[in-house]
């Protein structure tokens, strides 16, 4: 057994082991490390552990001290040189014409050399560019190309699910990630859906990816013939996630029936002929399968209510009171609130019936002029 801490260098890095050299080290201490790069400023995530000696390469580098607050103060100059190095190397690039894109700047912590890293499509020839900063700079310069990805885990920033990037966040290493994840796992194919800001497929596919191609494994294919407790069918659709099959019943109807995984037999798995020859079982052998688990998962059934009369239902008690003579035959209402001129009886100016300028209107005069109805 050995014993070490365990050290990242930046949020979301690699774990490296050193020799803590009897110094007992908290999580989240800073300290100051011995790296084949000279002195480095760490934070430790892992205290004084016991570990395998198969688990760690040999020889493991020593802690130097824990960090001061001159080591801070210092570190704290790096950074703001770092900002005016980036600041520098941008214009440099202008005027050099490089098509390159500027990510990051690292200071070492001894200050004798600064790291650049960038972002290009194609290779470029910054022989020249190196010369003119290490003359203004008057340090070490490294220039070193990174493809998106990495650029996405030194910038960082919150992805479509509101967290921190995972590779910023958590993960040391890039694990690789096809399309076909997304197949098997049933997700749109859309790139804009299962791409990163970084424009490559989602680290987050790599997650459930067992977990899928296990359930694969266990549950029959789209359009494969199985049995049932209620008979034989095609399975219409398949929900990995909670491992039910949808089941269309022969005859063949509308209506699926679902089923957890367990409670289904698989007579041909995958699209196909229907097996030559095929007896269904007897009901009481089907009924064992019904047996195999408590759980049946139905589909959900709503009333069908009609918008309208929904509404109606709702404002039922605001109803305003009906109006008079509504209880009778809507007859007799017409013929009670028809004019007086309609039943015989000639009306009063002023009450009843149609107006004057009414009836010009409707009989094509509207007043003055052609057409006007004559008295």
């Amino acid at each position: 057994m050995t014993e070490i801490i365990a050290v990242r260098f930046k949020s979301g890095g690699k774990e490296y082991y050193f020799d803590p050299k009897g110094l007992t080290v908290q999580p989240g201490d800073p300290v100051i490390l011995e790296t084949a790069k000279g002195p480095e400023f760490g934070t430790c995530c892992r205290g004084n552990t016991m570990v395998e000696d198969d688990q760690v390469v040999q020889p493991l580098r020593p802690i130097l001290r824990l960090a001061t607050d001159k080591d801070l103060k210092n570190l704290q100059q790096n950074r703001e040189r770092e900002r005016e190095a980036m600041r520098i190397c941008a214009q440099k690039i202008a005027e050099h014409k490089l098509d390159m894109a500027l990510v990051r700047c690292e200071c070492s912590f001894d200050g004798n050399k600064l790291l650049f890293f960038f972002t290009s499509e194609g290779r470029v020839d910054f022989r020249a560019l190196v010369k003119d900063l290490a003359t203004t700079l008057h340090c070490r310069i490294e220039l070193r190309q990174i493809g998106v990805r990495d650029e996405s885990k030194l910038l960082g920033g919150l992805g479509i699910c509101g967290r921190p990037y995972c590779c910023n966040a958590f993960l040391e290493q890039f694990h690789p990630v096809s399309i076909k994840m997304a197949k098997t796992q049933g997700l749109s194919l859309n790139p804009a859906k299962i791409s990163g800001a970084c424009g490559r497929l989602m680290c987050c596919l790599k997650y459930e990816q067992d977990a899928y191609e296990d359930a694969v494994k266990r549950l029959p294919k789209k359009e494969s013939f199985v049995e049932t407790p209620d008979g034989a069918g095609t399975v219409s659709e398949v929900d990995f996630l909670r491992e039910t099959v949808k089941v269309r019943l022969e005859p063949i109807s509308d209506q699926a029936q679902v089923y957890a995984g367990e409670e289904i037999r698989v007579v041909r798995n995958g699209k196909g002929p229907r097996p030559e020859g095929y007896v269904a079982p007897p009901a009481e052998e089907l009924e064992k399968l019904r047996k195999v688990t408590p759980r049946r998962i139905q589909p959900e059934v709503r009333e069908f209510v009609p918008i309208r009369e929904e509404r109606r239902s709702r404002s039922e008690g605001d109803r305003k009171p009906p109006r008079r003579n509504q209880d009778k035959p809507r007859q007799e209402r017409a013929k009670q609130d028809k004019p007086a001129q309609a039943q015989g009886e000639k009306p009063k100016e002023g009450q009843g019936g149609r107006s004057r300028n009414h009836r010009r209107r409707h009989r094509g005069g509207g007043g003055k002029g052609k057409g006007q109805v004559q008295d």
